[in-house]
């Protein structure tokens, strides 16, 4: 494959953070006050709060663009909200973030069945495409997730049958 340099100056914005008297790395870049505060840029037009925004303990002020499509919601909001009482660089931020998703999800089905639609999980999780690219993975996933159901099936009927044993005495 050959090495060649194209020009691409006529693409807007193109090497816009190429710039060899600004490299931050040789000899130093010198910054200004708004730099040490995180303002490189023109700061956009701060967006309506419309809906709770859950905001970072770390940060001074809102961002100024945010997404309001899905806000906090039900036992997953719940989560989230006690996710962002700490700091970024620590588990308990992240790891109920990550628990809030899945509940979500599980929120999201139940939603579709009250609303009277049923959720095409095979679709949604792209299962035809595992099934076309990953079927060794596919069926991997289907192996784990069968015995998972199938053990906590077995513990809970173990569970009721020890407690009936324990009443014919």
């Amino acid at each position: 494959m050959e090495n060649t340099t194209r020009d691409y100056s006529h693409i807007n914005g193109w090497g816009i953070d190429a710039d060899p008297k600004n490299d931050p790395t040789y000899p130093m870049k010198k910054r200004t006050n708004e730099e040490h505060r995180g303002y490189s840029w023109k700061r956009p037009t701060q967006q309506a709060e419309t809906v709770e925004i859950l905001q970072s303990i770390e940060r001074p002020n809102l961002t100024a663009v945010f997404g309001t499509s899905t806000p906090p919601s039900g036992l997953s909001g719940m989560i989230r909200r006690m996710a962002f009482k700490y700091s970024e660089n620590v588990y308990p931020h992240w790891l109920p973030l990550l628990l809030a998703d899945r509940v979500n999800v599980v929120e999201g089905f139940i939603e579709d069945f009250k609303n009277g639609k049923v959720p095409n999980i095979f679709a949604e999780k792209g299962m035809k495409a595992d099934l076309q690219h990953d079927r060794a993975g596919l069926i991997k996933k289907a192996v784990i997730g069968g015995l998972l159901i199938g053990g906590i099936v077995a513990f809970m009927a173990g569970k009721n049958s020890s407690k009936s044993r324990k009443l014919d005495y």
